[in-house]
């Protein structure tokens, strides 16, 4: 096994400003680091624990087979706080048969986004 020290998913969106807005002030996520200069500069965003790097300019959105999966801790609240801040939700809230509460919201470019909430009894946290 190769022995991974790092991790963190990459979007080269068709706009890359647009995709800041939305990563950074609608979803009101953290900025690791930046770097290079311009409209194409790349800044990685703190994801729980891993991280998400807009770099670069697309010509055509991401495949619509990828998507984000973000966990919360309150996911009526983040719905609550996402539709304040103007984003529109694909989904509301509601119970899996799996058992999550997931909500489904996308980027500027379509990637669709699960917004997730894992119940205090849900079996994800809890090791046998």
């Amino acid at each position: 096994m190769v022995h991974v020290l790092g991790s963190r998913m990459l979007l080269s969106p068709t706009d890359p400003q647009r995709s800041r807005d939305f990563y950074g002030r609608a979803l009101g996520l953290a900025v690791y680091r930046e770097f290079g200069t311009g409209p194409e500069r790349g800044t990685v965003y703190f994801l729980g624990g891993g991280f998400l790097e807009l770099s670069g300019r697309s010509d055509t959105p991401p495949s619509p087979a990828v998507r984000l999966w973000l966990q919360v801790p309150d996911v009526r609240a983040a719905h609550d706080e996402l539709l304040e801040r103007g984003v529109e939700v694909l989904r509301a809230p509601q119970k899996e048969p799996w058992g999550l509460i997931e909500m489904w919201i996308a980027d500027p470019d379509g990637v669709r986004i699960a917004v997730v909430e894992v119940p205090e009894d849900h079996p994800l946290r809890h090791r046998p």
